[in-house]
């Protein structure tokens, strides 16, 4: 943490004391104990935090944060006229009716199903929130209450029932307890977290301000595209994960990581190894998966995990010396890094570390203005409160108008239907006893989402009008990039004039490298700095790992493409006893005396518990071997891989690009991705306002608006997109499929996978990203799936929920296709779901080695309703496998008789084109054992599905349909090879 000032001190005091102004069981405590919310266990804990109750100053901010936060969150509920107290018919009783809503879609779970809480002894319940949150408090050497250490850990384990052992009994509830039972959408620690940030914002401004800071850091495809081997594309998009890190690393240290509102910082592994840098109990993380794993890429710490770019609340009079520091902590980082990777190439190529030596100044001025740093500042009272403290709507509206069309008389936000209703009090009252209530009294909290709008036009405005500089370059450029110098160790750079063939005989710093150590230089291959940098992040990421937590490092740990593709058949024979029988003591030597490389997780776990897993293990490195080394055997290779495995060693992967549909409108509330605020309420609070006021037009245009954004929402979008990126896409892809991530941050996610596995694994990232319905998992998982959450293995996660939707593309190549050409592909496949799907689709292409291509698109809702696509194609695919006479038979007939196709209109059956494909197909198919007479299923389907386009609008040309139906079968038919299953 940066050096304490007294004003730092207090800061941190702030914080602690509103993270715990509310009870975490305030949802379980209310209207049941006569102590109250701010009774009981909070009393106590304030007590034994702070020694004595803070007194003055403290406490106005605390209260501030609460009702700011409460505003910016929830909407606010009927207070009697000339009191604080709520009104009767407006509470719940949250032990008799546990139902959470969820945040994204309004759907509702009955806890109740799982548990009686209303048996819950309160008693017990204290006692067992007090002895979590004692468990948490860290103290100094002489017993003194550590404030800052003890704030990280509320944050960080708050939340996590294990780590008292579930003292409160309550279980994963403990994670999802409402902040409000009125408004079960959003969690205590949501409150608690985004009070804390709120008290730290004010407690750091001289005048009790604060402001919204927006950083990005670019650029993102281009970096982690430029690459020659999946190592490259692990590396690139692992390192711009770290730079984002340490970027958001200045705001922790300085605020808090709760100041942090987008993404959630809460369990990223990362975020964890720098709670244990500040001195945290390292008990604490004891459950943690990092934790017990080895130093290998299925650690959790080697997941790309943040996104390129945060959103923060800070102290207003900070705001700009909090921006210009993450750049030039950033910037040092990064020249720091470099200079490391310099020394290190040094070092391989027997050259004397000299700080003369040209590539040290080529990395400092290549990498000078790397990473692209962006970022704004909002003030929240400068632009949107009076005098007061109050919402000024003008204000903000001044303030907003220059990043809006000139007609727009309320800008953004303010001109929406949802402010027109929020704007002003709504006063109703009890037609049973007539008592006057305010219904809904606006504070600062509520112009949150103005804010947030006018902080990403102010964001666009700063990368429009960035400068940048210009290099000047000589000679041949890098390898990799195409677009700087290359390193040299020779003090005239003459060898950057050297062409590429010459350039060993004159011992240049990355041939010397070559020589050495082939993983990071290939043969011929010379680097600039940023691609050096890509290049042995592995490696410096491992030995920092290695030193950090006192393990030993892996010699490689990021799966190769010709590994990727040899899966399925490895698997395969794992499921014999004895694959390697045939073969001959030497050749078995041989082969264990090859490299072993990394393996997917779920196929190397298989192969510890075979009694030849370890020869299978290193059958890849071997075959490798054959395949690049002079000395090799290719055509041997072939015929032993043949032996062991009983078919030729598959040649073929895939990679998988998905992207989560339209994730800017669901930060930003657009249209079909907020929900009105009476799904928000307690279903008892929901009934009981139609009941009272179904007649109140002012009410009930509340209740129909809207919900605005809010810093709840985003920490749920964030949240889920975390579950779902380090938890529930990881288990999808490696441990029920063989398959590798390569990074997946929030909605984006890249991943290598067998053939096999490929179509399999996208219907279950797809359901697993909305938290639809269950996936293939085993009964030992207990895996249930209710209102948008997913319940697997005691944990409860939530998902984006059903109204989120996903695009994919992928591309089945060759595993010697050069892996540039491969990722441009990929990126074109996910384009085409994009828009030939129009989103919420997905397109898969098959990259021939004899050369052509076949490309499909589908969509996850099918334009046709009785038909679902992926199911159409995975099925079509399992008959041609099955009937191994008919796959390629079957498609080479269909794209024969396809030539002959007539157009629609020329078509003169009942039924048109629909009718004339079902026929013709049945009859292909029932000639080859596909399908029996009278009995279309294949060809009933493949029939509609080729007569219209991906959205459902009707070919008008037999060119069309003669492409969509050769695509749809050719894939079917490539994925239904004997080698790929």
């Amino acid at each position: 943490m940066i050096e304490k000032t007294p004003m730092d001190t207090e800061l941190v005091r702030t914080k602690l004391l509103a993270r715990l102004h509310d009870p975490a069981e305030k949802a379980l405590v209310l209207l049941r104990d006569p102590a109250g919310h701010e009774g009981g266990t909070v009393r106590t804990l304030i007590a034994e935090v702070f020694g004595e109750a803070p007194q003055g100053s403290i406490w106005s901010l605390v209260k501030k944060a609460d009702h700011w936060a409460s505003a910016a969150d929830r909407p606010q509920f009927p207070r009697e006229q000339g009191g604080y107290r709520f009104a009767r018919w407006s509470q719940v009783n949250f032990a008799d009716r546990p139902i959470l809503r969820h945040p994204l879609t309004g759907d509702s779970i009955d806890l109740s199903a799982h548990g009686n809480l209303r048996d819950l002894d309160l008693d017990t319940l204290k006692a067992g929130s007090l002895e979590h949150f004692r468990a948490l408090i860290h103290r100094d050497e002489g017993g003194a209450v550590d404030a800052w250490r003890t704030l990280l850990a509320l944050w960080r384990f708050g939340p996590e029932p294990a780590i008292s052992g579930d003292a409160t009994g309550l279980g994963e509830l403990w994670r999802y307890l409402p902040a409000d039972t009125r408004i079960p959408d959003h969690t205590i620690w949501q409150h608690l977290d985004l009070s804390s940030a709120f008290a730290g914002a004010f407690a750091g401004d001289r005048q009790n301000r604060c402001a919204l800071l927006n950083v990005a850091i670019g650029p993102v495809q281009p970096f982690i595209a430029a690459a020659r081997t999946t190592s490259d594309l692990w590396a690139g998009s692992h390192l711009l994960a770290r730079l984002a890190w340490e970027a958001m690393r200045v705001v922790c240290e300085r605020i808090g990581p709760d100041a942090v509102l987008f993404p959630q910082l809460r369990g990223v592994p990362q975020v964890d190894l720098w709670l244990l840098e500040q001195g945290l109990e390292p008990t604490l993380f004891r459950h943690e998966s990092w934790v017990e794993n080895n130093i290998s890429d299925t650690n959790p710490l080697f997941s790309a995990a943040l996104p390129n770019r945060f959103l923060a609340l800070v102290p207003a009079d900070q705001a700009e010396t909090i921006g210009q520091a993450i750049e030039d902590h950033v910037r040092a980082w990064i020249q720091e890094t470099a200079a490391g990777v310099v020394r290190e190439l040094l070092r391989i190529a027997d050259l004397p570390d000299d700080p003369q030596t040209p590539a040290y100044q080529q990395a400092r001025d290549q990498l000078a203005e790397f990473p692209e740093i962006y970022w704004s500042v909002v003030g929240w009272d400068e632009v949107a409160t009076n005098a007061q403290s109050a919402p000024d709507p003008e204000r903000l509206a001044d303030a907003m108008r220059p990043f809006y069309a000139p007609q727009e008389a309320r800008p953004g936000f303010l001109g929406s239907t949802a402010w027109s209703v929020l704007q002003r009090p709504i006063e109703v009252t009890d037609p049973e006893t007539g008592t006057p209530a305010t219904f809904y009294q606006p504070n600062a909290g509520v112009l949150y989402p103005a804010l947030y709008e006018l902080g990403e036009r102010v964001m666009s405005g700063v990368k429009a009008t960035r400068p940048f500089s210009t290099q000047k370059a000589h000679g041949y450029r890098c390898s990799l990039t195409g677009e700087v110098e290359w390193l040299t160790h020779q003090p005239d750079r003459k060898d950057l004039e050297t062409p590429p063939g010459q350039r060993a005989a004159q011992g240049t710093l990355w041939s010397r490298v070559a020589k050495k150590r082939p993983s990071w230089a290939r043969k011929g291959e010379h680097l600039g700095a940023l691609a050096a940098l890509k290049r042995l992040w592995p490696q410096r990421f491992c030995e920092e790992l290695a030193e950090r937590l006192g393990k030993e490092r892996p010699p490689r740990f990021v799966v190769s493409t010709h590994t990727m593709a040899l899966a399925t058949s490895l698997m395969r024979a794992a499921e014999e006893p004895n694959p390697a029988g045939s073969l001959s003591d030497e050749k078995i030597a041989e082969i264990h005396a090859a490299e072993r490389v990394a393996l997917p997780r779920r196929l190397n776990a298989r192969l510890r518990r075979h009694d030849q897993g370890e020869l299978l293990a290193h059958l890849p490195g071997w075959l490798e071997q054959q395949r690049e080394s002079e000395e090799g055997d290719p055509g041997l290779a072939r015929k032993v891989i043949r032996q062991i495995t009983g078919t030729d060693p598959e040649a073929y992967y895939a990679l998988l690009l998905m992207d989560g549909d339209r994730m800017g409108a669901w930060l930003a509330g657009g249209e079909g991705t907020t929900i009105p605020y009476r799904k928000a309420f307690h279903p008892s609070l929901a009934a009981a306002l139609d009941q009272r006021f179904s007649d109140h037009a002012a009410l009930q245009a509340y209740l129909n608006t809207p919900r605005a954004v809010s810093p709840a929402r985003h920490l749920a979008i964030s949240g889920a997109l975390n579950d779902f990126s380090s938890t529930l896409a990881r288990w999808v892809v490696e441990t029920h499929h063989n398959g590798r991530i390569l990074y997946a941050g929030g909605d984006d996610l890249m991943a290598m996978l067998p053939t096999g596995d490929l179509l399999s694994a996208m219907r279950e990232l797809r359901h697993a990203y909305s938290g639809t319905h269950a996936t293939s998992a085993k009964a030992d998982d207990q895996e249930w799936h209710a209102g948008g959450f997913t319940h697997r293995r005691g944990r409860l996660y939530l998902s984006m929920g059903a109204q989120a939707t996903a695009s994919m593309g992928a591309v089945i190549a060759h595993h010697q296709t050069p892996l540039n050409v491969a990722i441009q592909e990929l990126k074109r496949a996910e384009q085409r779901a994009k828009n030939e799907g129009a989103r919420d689709a997905f397109a898969v292409t098959v990259l021939k080695r004899s050369g052509g291509a076949l490309r499909h698109v589908g969509r996850w809702s099918s334009p046709i309703a009785e038909i679902d696509e992926m199911t159409t194609l995975q099925e079509f695919s399992e008959a041609l496998h099955v009937t191994p006479e008919a796959s390629r038979r079957a498609a080479y007939n269909v794209a024969n008789w396809l030539t002959d196709l007539p157009e629609p209109e020329a078509i003169a059956t009942s039924e048109g084109v629909v009718g004339y494909l079902e026929s013709v197909l049945h009859h292909q198919f029932c000639r080859q054992k596909l399908e029996n007479e009278g009995q279309p299923v294949h060809s009933w389907r493949l029939a509609r599905l080729a007569s219209v386009s991906p959205t459902g609008t009707s070919l008008a040309s037999a060119a069309e349909i003669r492409q969509r139906l050769s695509h749809l079968v050719g894939v079917a038919e490539f994925l239904a090879r004997e080698s790929r299953r």
